[in-house]
């Protein structure tokens, strides 16, 4: 039975990994919109973000629009966040401690453990010696008519996260990111669960939504 659906839920399915079909969005892994991080809006560029699991890995796939790619780091570890990314927050156990894991259009990769008592970027500490030991694949597809889509593909180990595989019915806190830098347009900040804060941060715990673990 899959959990009931709630504005600040997306339901995780259970599925298992194929390895030939990579991009492949699971049947009821329904893709959730990011929208304008500051407001709510919708985005210049969109972009969904459907998320899976099996016994061993939560499988996070994003799909959005692009036309300009910012991606120079190779570094992992680079600050990825100054350039294009899309980023995964997930709190297994408690609001106060969450990872943090970025990807960038070439596929470099930035990972960290938060811990935030006061649910704010003012008072959060980063380690950054943390390893989520995950996997990450970046697809960049050109249309004849010149439309881009990234698609990014994020495994993460539940090892990594101190988490046994989650069972039915159980749930997380997790919020999605995509940052996109534009020379001429400007940058734009988009969430799954949007911050509503203007500079753009999206350490605000408060915005968190639900992942919801189904069948």
């Amino acid at each position: 039975m899959m959990p009931a659906m709630r504005p600040d839920s997306l339901v995780a399915v259970r599925s298992e990994f194929s390895i030939e079909d990579p991009w492949r969005s699971p049947a009821g892994a329904e893709p959730a919109r990011l929208r304008r991080s500051i407001d709510g809006g919708a985005p210049h560029l969109a972009t969904t973000v459907a998320v899976y699991y099996d016994d061993h890995f939560l499988s996070i796939l994003f799909s959005g629009a692009d036309d300009h790619l910012v991606a120079s780091y190779r570094g992992h570890d680079d600050p990825l966040y100054d350039e294009d990314v899309v980023e995964v927050f997930l709190a297994p156990r408690s609001i106060d401690e969450y990872y943090e894991m970025e990807v960038s259009p070439i596929g470099t990769m930035f990972d960290a453990r938060i811990v935030s008592p006061d649910g704010s970027r003012r008072t959060m500490r980063a380690d950054r010696s943390w390893d989520s030991g995950a996997f990450a694949a970046v697809r960049n597809v050109t249309e004849r008519d010149g439309t881009m889509t990234v698609d990014t593909l994020l495994r993460v180990p539940f090892a990594s996260l101190g988490a046994a595989a989650p069972k039915e019915g159980e749930s997380w806190r997790a919020n999605f990111f995509r940052i996109d830098r534009h020379p001429n347009r400007g940058d734009e900040y988009s969430a799954w669960r949007p911050t509503l804060l203007t500079p753009p941060d999206f350490h605000l715990t408060a915005a968190f939504g639900t992942l919801a673990f189904g069948a």
